[in-house]
């Protein structure tokens, strides 16, 4: 899974970011915005895998985890006039989640904070770039259309780029807009930023941490929302100390670190699971959709295992603690065999039988 952290100049995604991935990059380092984006790794803590880990006593443990990506400050009127490059705008494109941070901090050198007015500000722009996407393609297949080489497959796609044309010019993101499987394999390739998740992350003072009920409920109608206290949570995160790190945090009022719950923030709202696969060379936690099925997950380990794909043997974890070995799940009946259509859920134990 892969995040990318977008906002205004000086809105402190760096600090989160460093907060995050315990990374220790300068949070000036962005003079302009052409720098190349910050990219770091959150392992997802897990005590299943942890347990399992000890169970198996595997040559390796592989713990989920989240890619964050963060990008320079994403300046007022950029999508028309390109202010990232290239290379930038298809890392965005390839983020499976954009997480816009909002400053709700004062420093004395900038104007007081307007979270609220920052949030209406990036909307705006990531509906304008995708309008250029749209028009352009419109023109495109206006410009077949009139030399005779329009395709029903063309057709169709005018149909539903018209209908998003409508949603963007309204100021709606396309992911309110409501597409069937098929429209969405059809647009899939356009890779249109407002169709991805979007979420907020309130980046406030140490001081009113805590304190933005109102803010919070306000950007609640449009967008889910987590707050930080960015300052104080890069500085958690350097602590080696666990006893001391809790004693910071409990003197915020704060029970989980930045990092676990933008974790949970992120499973909770992407809606998504994890499936385990044991052995005795590895131990691993796989990241996939509530409501995905074995093949899908399969897919997710190798798309050999798709080809091939048989069945999945298939028993759960806590079944696994309760009885303590495989062999108590097999004598208690709670080993089983399921097909490609069967939806995995939550700490599924799967071994997946195939042959290409």
């Amino acid at each position: 899974m892969k995040i990318g952290l977008l906002g205004l100049p000086n809105s402190g995604k760096t600090t989160i970011f460093n907060a995050l991935t315990r990374s220790e990059v300068d949070v000036a380092a962005y003079t302009n915005n052409k720098a190349e984006p910050n990219i770091g790794i959150v392992e997802v803590g897990d005590e299943r895998i942890t347990r399992l880990s000890q169970l198996y006593k595997p040559k390796k443990t592989t713990y989920a985890s989240i890619e964050i990506v963060d990008f320079a400050g994403f300046s007022e009127g950029s999508a028309r006039e390109g202010a990232f490059s290239n290379a930038q705008m298809s890392l965005i494109k390839n983020m499976d989640a954009i997480a816009l941070v909002s400053r709700n901090f004062g420093n004395g050198l900038m104007e007081d904070p307007s979270p609220l007015s920052d949030i209406d500000t990036l909307d705006t722009e990531f509906i304008l770039s995708d309008m250029i996407i749209t028009e352009t393609r419109l023109e495109r297949i206006e410009w077949s259309s009139k030399r005779g080489k329009k395709t029903n497959t063309m057709d169709v796609e005018e149909k539903i780029l018209k209908r998003i044309q409508e949603q963007l010019n309204a100021g709606r993101p396309i992911r309110d807009l409501p597409l069937n499987t098929n429209e969405e394999k059809l647009i899939n390739g356009y890779q249109f930023v407002t169709q991805k998740p979007f979420f907020v992350i309130l980046n406030s003072a140490e001081e009113n941490f805590g304190r933005n009920d109102d803010l919070l409920t306000r950007i609640e109608k449009k967008y889910k929302v987590i707050e930080f206290a960015g300052s104080f949570e890069m500085e958690l995160a350097g602590f080696s100390d666990i006893e001391e790190a809790n004693m910071f945090m409990a003197d915020m009022g704060i029970a989980q670190s930045a990092r676990d719950r933008i974790i949970r923030f992120a499973y909770e709202m992407l809606g998504l699971i994890s499936f385990i696969t044991v052995g005795s060379d590895e131990v691993r936690a796989w990241t996939v959709n509530s409501g995905d099925t074995t093949l899908q997950a399969a897919g997710r380990i190798h798309s050999d295992l798709v080809r091939g794909f048989i069945r999945a043997e298939c028993f759960s974890y806590d079944d696994l603690m309760d009885y303590g070995s495989e062999k108590g799940i097999r004598d208690n009946g709670l080993f089983r065999l399921e097909g490609k259509d069967y939806k995995v859920k939550d700490g599924d134990i799967l071994s997946i039988r195939f042959n290409v």
